[in-house]
Formats: structure tokens, C-alpha cells, sequence
């Protein structure tokens, strides 16, 4: 199973940009959204549909704001739109698609931009852990794929020393997606890839992109039993419809 995940910073946008054509190019089996900024109905679902993808969203209340959707190939057995936590719902953060043999989740979890949401990122962040936790207890096999909006370590960060008093790389931060990641979870893409360099977001100001002076805060965490089930992890860099770029893992689940 291939699964990509890819924060589109607004899906319309993207595919003014060529999206669908990158998509029909890439072949993934599931493709986990952030960053919608779009209703369902606002969006010519159309494209997905004549790739052979299903296509489920969750949206916020507010027009043109976050919001996440999953595309897939493989018919899901159920979808989940939310947690049934009332202030991440309202935001459209969080959606799953239960499969025979593993459940996937695409998560957009807030960025700290000013002090008031620093602060609901920590109440998401807990909260979600706690969500995580109960959810585990009946489906042990997940893939969290999303924009976690936080790096977790120095390697993953262009400028460690200058970004640690910044969201996304503060000390509570990077604590407690240390802590998440051992709740029973692997980070993909480092179990596979030790190299410094690789990131996933960069500014869109001072040449970011080009110069590589970017921040990996997507990941695809893989339940700890899935481990050996991991054969790939990788970046798509060169996909360019957005600040970020999309992130894969590919699991052998025969």
C-alpha cells in the first residue's frame, strides 16, 4: 500500500497547479489531504473520480480553512470524519479510513501563529494523544499521516539554534511529539532515512525552497507493529503546488 500525505495549502489552488495531473502520475493507493481551505462542493471532485479514487472530507465551519480529506483506490470499510472532540471537529483537523488490514489518518494539527492558538495547540496535542490512546485499543494498526506542524528533532530543522524559541520547534513541542512518537509509533521516514537536509515545508519568503532552508514537520508515523511492514519512506520534493511537499511510506501488507 502506497500512501502519500500532502498539506496542498489549499486544494484548489493546487489543482490550478496541476495537481490532478501529479496525482494520475504518482499512482498512490491513499492520499492523505491538509489544508483543503475548500467545502466538498466546492471542489471538481470529478478529476479524483476518473483517477479511480474515492474521496472523503472533512471540512471546518469556517469557509476556506483548514479542513482534511482522504482519496483513495482501495474501497474503505468505514470512514470517520472527526473524533467526536467538539473544538477539533469544528476546525475540520482530523479524518480516518479503516481498511482490512490497517486504518489511516489524515491530521492537520494547529499551527501556534499568535499566544491564543500556541495555547490550542497544546489542548489539540493533548487531547489527540488521548484520542490516539483510546483508539488503539480497538484499532492497533494505524498510519497517522499529516502536517504535525512541529519538528522533532535539530536534523529536521534548517537553523535549530535560531528557531528555538519559534513555534513548531519549541522545547514543549518537540517533547511531546517525542512523547506521542514513543506511545507506540515509528517516524517513517527516519527509520528509513538518517540523512540530514530533508524537509517537507519552506517559507515562501528569501529564496527558501530553492536555497533547501526548510522545517520537516510531515510525517506518515507508523503503529510500532507495522515496523516490518515498512519496505519505503521517502519525500517528493520536486511536487511543487504548495509551501509543502508531500511525504510517502509504502507498506507491505500481504
Amino acid at each position: 500500500m502506497k500512501i502519500l500525505s500532502y498539506n496542498v495549502n489549499g486544494i484548489r489552488a493546487a489543482l490550478n497547479k496541476g495537481f490532478a495531473e501529479w496525482l494520475k502520475a504518482s499512482n498512490p493507493d491513499v492520499v492523505c489531504i491538509q489544508e483543503t481551505k475548500a467545502m466538498e462542493e466546492q471542489v471538481d471532485t470529478s478529476l479524483f473520480e476518473e483517477l479511480g479514487y474515492h474521496h472523503f472530507w472533512h471540512s471546518a465551519q469556517k469557509k476556506g480553512y483548514s479542513g482534511v480529506a482522504i482519496l483513495t483506490k482501495i474501497k474503505p470499510l468505514q470512514i470517520q470524519k472527526g473524533t467526536g472532540i467538539e473544538h477539533m471537529d469544528f476546525e475540520g483537523r482530523v479524518i480516518r479510513a479503516d481498511f482490512e488490514k490497517v486504518s489511516v489518518i489524515s491530521l492537520y494539527l494547529p499551527s501556534g501563529t499568535n499566544l491564543d492558538r500556541l495555547d490550542y495547540k497544546f489542548k489539540f496535542m493533548e487531547d489527540f494523544q488521548n484520542y490516539i490512546d483510546d483508539l488503539k485499543k480497538e484499532y492497533p494498526h494505524l498510519v497517522i499521516c499529516g502536517d504535525y506542524n512541529i519538528c522533532h528533532r535539530a536534523i529536521d530543522i534548517h537553523d535549530p539554534v535560531r528557531n528555538k524559541n519559534v513555534s513548531g520547534f519549541l522545547p514543549e513541542e518537540r517533547e511531546w511529539i517525542d512523547r506521542f512518537i514513543n506511545s507506540g509509533f515509528v517516524d517513517s521516514f527516519r527509520f528509513l532515512n538518517p540523512e540530514p537536509h530533508q524537509y517537507s515545508w519552506w517559507s515562501y519568503r528569501a529564496n527558501a525552497r530553492k536555497n533547501n532552508k526548510g522545517w520537516r514537520i510531515d510525517y506518515n508515523l507508523v503503529s510500532e507493529d507495522l515496523k516490518k511492514n515498512i519496505s519505503r519512506a521517502f519525500l517528493l520534493p520536486d511536487a511543487k503546488h504548495s509551501d509543502h511537499c508531500p511525504v510517502g511510506v509504502e507498506l507491505k501488507l500481504n
